[in-house]
C-alpha cells in the first residue's frame, strides 16, 4: 500500500471538513465524494464522531432535503440556521444549499 494513500475515513473526515458553511451535502454524496461506495457508511461514520467532534456533521443531510429523523435534530437545525440554512417547520431545506 502506497504511503500516501489515505484510508477510506480519512477521505470521509477530509470530504466532511471541506463542506462549506451555509451548504449541505447529502448522505450519498458525500460517500460518492469520499469513494465510499454508498449512503451507509457515511451515516454509520457520522453516528460514531465523537461528541466534541469540530467536523462539521450538522452539514450532512439527506438527498429529499430532510433533516435526519434522530436525537441531534433540534441541534442541527439550530447550527444549520446559525450559518444562514433556511429549515421549514417540517424540517425540509431547499436543494440550493446543497453542494
Amino acid at each position: 500500500m502506497d504511503s500516501f494513500e489515505s484510508s477510506p475515513f480519512e477521505r470521509f473526515c477530509l470530504v466532511l471538513s471541506q463542506i462549506p458553511q451555509g451548504k449541505v451535502c447529502s448522505y450519498g454524496r458525500l460517500a460518492e465524494l469520499a469513494g465510499l461506495g454508498n449512503a451507509r457508511q457515511t451515516c454509520r461514520w457520522l453516528r460514531e464522531l465523537p461528541k466534541d467532534s469540530e467536523l462539521p456533521w450538522h452539514r450532512v443531510v439527506s438527498a429529499q432535503g430532510k433533516l435526519a429523523d434522530f436525537s441531534n435534530a433540534n441541534k442541527q437545525r439550530r447550527l444549520l440556521e446559525a450559518e444562514g440554512v433556511v429549515v421549514t417547520d417540517k424540517g425540509r431545506l431547499s436543494k440550493q444549499y446543497y453542494i
